[in-house]
Order: structure tokens, then C-alpha cells, then sequence
């Protein structure tokens, strides 16, 4: 995906009209349907500190690609985020099944159970593991593998 959403560029474009009530007309025309559109959800504008808060609340699922959000300088890559418990489960199998703060749920992939049995309240560190996958530590215990569910 690349290149400008076509009612921006048609904005962008008033600017090369010399006459300058075309020029202003120009403007009002593409002003009124880019918010038209956006009013309608079918142009959604977003500046670079909701951008990031996309890339946080996507850490780790599995997503075709969010380049749609990287303009301009190079985005800082989210390698880690930091949570509390609200909710923590063991499934059937025994493994744990926490919803953190922000309403993601990340169900642990081994079988061996944490040191200390994660309840809501407790702060949490998710981060990447060297090898794919994701490490997480529950109030700075050892860290063990994870995957996002939600």
C-alpha cells in the first residue's frame, strides 16, 4: 500500500491553482469532502502518537503488516510492553491464561508452571525472545513462553 489516499491528494493538489479564488474554492471543495469522508469512516486520519498506540496494542499478534502507519521517519519498533494482570486462569491443561489492562489475553505455551502463580494486580514485562516467540514475567519472576490469544 503506498502513495496518498486520494482525498488528500486532490487537497494537496488546490495548492497548484493559480487563480486565487479558484485556489480557495479548490480548498473548500477538498476540505469539505476529505470531512465528509472521514465523518462517513471512510478516510480515518491518525497522527504518530496514535500510530504508536496501534503498534502497542498489536504487539504480538499475528498481523499481515502495519506499514500503512509508517511515514516519514522510521517508526520505533516495539519490542516489549509492560502491563498489569486483570484477570489470570489456569485452563484445563494448566497452563495460564492472563488478561492484562489493556484487554489482551496471552496463554502460556509450556507446560511447567510459573514460580509464583500470576493474579491480577501484578505488573508484567512481555518481550520478544531471541528465537521467535515471546517471553513473559510476571512481577520480575522468571520469565516463561507465551502467545498472544485475543
Amino acid at each position: 500500500m503506498g502513495g496518498r489516499a486520494a482525498l488528500v491528494q486532490k487537497l494537496a493538489d488546490c495548492r497548484k491553482v493559480a487563480d486565487d479564488s479558484a485556489r480557495l474554492a479548490c480548498f473548500d471543495a477538498a476540505a469539505g469532502a476529505l470531512e465528509q469522508a472521514e465523518a462517513k469512516g471512510d478516510i480515518v486520519v491518525v497522527d504518530r502518537a496514535q500510530a504508536e498506540q496501534v503498534r502497542r496494542q498489536a504487539f504480538g499478534l499475528r498481523l499481515p503488516s502495519l506499514a500503512v502507519f509508517d511515514r516519514g521517519d522510521k517508526p520505533e519498533q516495539v519490542d516489549s510492553i509492560e502491563s498489569t494482570i486483570t484477570a489470570a486462569r489456569a485452563d484445563p491443561t494448566g497452563r495460564w491464561v492472563l488478561t492484562l489492562e489493556d484487554g489482551s489475553t496471552w496463554t502460556q505455551v509450556e507446560v511447567d508452571p510459573p514460580a509464583i502463580k500470576p493474579k491480577a494486580g501484578k505488573p508484567v514485562r512481555i518481550r520478544k525472545a531471541p528465537m521467535g516467540g515471546y517471553l513473559l514475567n510476571v512481577d520480575d519472576q522468571r520469565a516463561f513462553r507465551v502467545r498472544r490469544t485475543d
